[in-house]
């Protein structure tokens, strides 16, 4: 079995604001990376830092449709990288639903253990983002040691 995965949650916002927060370097260090060198642009790479995480990890940019889609590689191990894809989908003028998958770890036990963990670091990702957007706080605020 290839360790891959997907996680989804309906965020109480519009598709537009939703996307944004997650491609804007300032929003999106209000809820979930320490540091963004940049905003989420096709054919670029950025950087990010966690407080969690040591050091920064490049974030090679593939494909942006606005308002719709982000798909971008990052480090998966040690040697090759893994390809995270998030699709956002407009339920209604109010709700949007956002899905994030990533896949191509190789198949060993390191690629699972840690397809494992960035699910749920993905998972906490968007609760976050939810609370960001939905009640104007950041749930990772004091999280790191």
């Amino acid at each position: 079995m290839k360790p891959q995965f997907q996680v989804q949650l309906k965020i109480q916002k519009p598709i537009a604001e939703v996307f944004d927060a997650v491609i804007d370097p300032k929003k999106l260090s209000g809820y979930f990376v320490k540091v963004a060198s940049g905003p989420l642009v096709e054919g670029t790479t950025v950087k990010w830092t966690f407080a969690e995480v040591p050091g920064e990890h490049d974030v090679i940019v593939r494909q942006v449709v606005e308002d719709e889609r982000i798909v971008f590689e990052w480090e998966g191990g040690e040697g090759y990288d893994t390809r995270v894809e998030m699709v956002f989908k407009s339920l209604d003028a109010n709700s949007t639903m956002v899905q994030i998958s990533e896949s191509g770890w190789r198949e060993d036990a390191k690629g699972v253990k840690s397809s494992y963990g960035n699910c749920g670091g993905w998972m906490h990702m968007m609760v976050c983002l939810k609370g960001y957007l939905e009640y104007g706080i950041n749930l990772r605020a004091g999280g790191a040691s």
